[in-house]
């Protein structure tokens, strides 16, 4: 056999392999408080499902109208609609829960990750926001398979980062530099950044 050949066969078998190969920074494991470690805990097992509610119908149609455009925006990642639509209303609902911005967290999937469910980086972390394996170990149940879950990695990615800005007490920049086990170096968190200003929504003026 050739070695070219050799090379196809092999790019093809990576081509159907559900596992995608990221280039993502590695967390550094730190202990945890029991009292951190359980309230993270807490965070990540409540198993609310992704609906929203909204207390005015104006709130209701700006979530719609995001929806649609950031549906659009993705399109060239994800052709298909409905499963664009379920990871959009995923994503808004954990980020919102975690009290963060939705087009921060576009930004971090989109360079953690590049969209792909089943990413999976150099140093071994995993989904959409690449997600180190010890945190299944200290604040999930233990079983790494599930961080591939949509809502359970983009929960996980919500929870951790959230705990890393009070750590910075409330630095994003420091907080990300933090996820990405690059604390200080500008390099990752202006990444970060760069991809959010992407996914920025500003609702038409009425």
């Amino acid at each position: 056999m050739t070695r070219r050949r050799q090379a196809l066969l092999i790019l093809g078998a990576a081509a159907l392999s559900p596992v995608q190969w990221a280039h993502a920074g590695a967390q550094a494991e730190e202990p945890l408080a029991d009292s951190v470690r359980l309230a993270l805990a807490a965070a990540i097992g409540d198993a609310a499902p992704p609906e929203p509610s909204f207390d005015t119908m104006d709130e209701r149609l700006v979530y719609l109208r995001w929806l649609g455009e950031m549906s659009q925006r993705l399109r060239k990642r994800e052709a298909e609609h409905m499963r664009r639509v379920e990871f959009l209303k995923t994503l808004w609902y954990e980020s919102k829960r975690a009290g963060l911005e939705p087009s921060l967290l576009l930004g971090l999937v989109q360079v953690e990750s590049g969209f792909r469910k089943y990413a999976v980086s150099s140093a071994g972390a995993r989904g959409y926001t690449q997600v180190m394996p010890f945190w299944a170990r200290l604040i999930g149940d233990g079983n790494t398979a599930r961080l591939f879950n949509m809502q359970l990695n983009l929960r996980f990615g919500c929870v951790i980062l959230r705990h890393y800005l009070g750590q910075e007490r409330g630095d994003m920049f420091m907080a990300l530099g933090r996820y990405n086990g690059s604390r200080g170096r500008p390099e990752y968190p202006n990444a970060v950044f760069a991809s959010q200003r992407l996914w920025v929504y500003k609702p038409p003026v009425a």
